[in-house]
């Protein structure tokens, strides 16, 4: 077995009606994904539910202040459509 793997996960929480708010604000928040991405910084993102309740974003373990820098940055907070937000550490055993 690898060696388990240390990561942080974001945890989003959105406003219930995110889908109806989010158009005007979501080309803003991908391309900051995809830049912290191109990086390194992001290993995997995407929003969880069905319709969208929230959004997991991953980081590699080293990059607390990138975490902090993203959601400073990010239009979705910006512009009320997280709730709330909390980092969280995930060992990954298998991928």
């Amino acid at each position: 077995m690898a060696e388990p793997r240390r990561l942080l996960a974001l945890f989003y929480d959105y406003v219930p009606d995110m889908l109806d708010r989010r158009g005007p604000f979501r080309e803003g928040h991908l391309a900051l994904i995809d830049r912290f991405a191109s990086d390194g910084r992001i290993v995997i993102a995407g929003a969880v539910g069905d319709p969208p309740s929230g959004g997991l974003i991953v980081f590699a373990a080293d990059e607390r202040d990138a975490i902090d820098a993203f959601v400073a940055e990010d239009p979705y907070v910006a512009n009320g459509l997280v709730t709330a937000h909390r980092v969280e550490p995930w060992t990954v055993v298998t991928s």
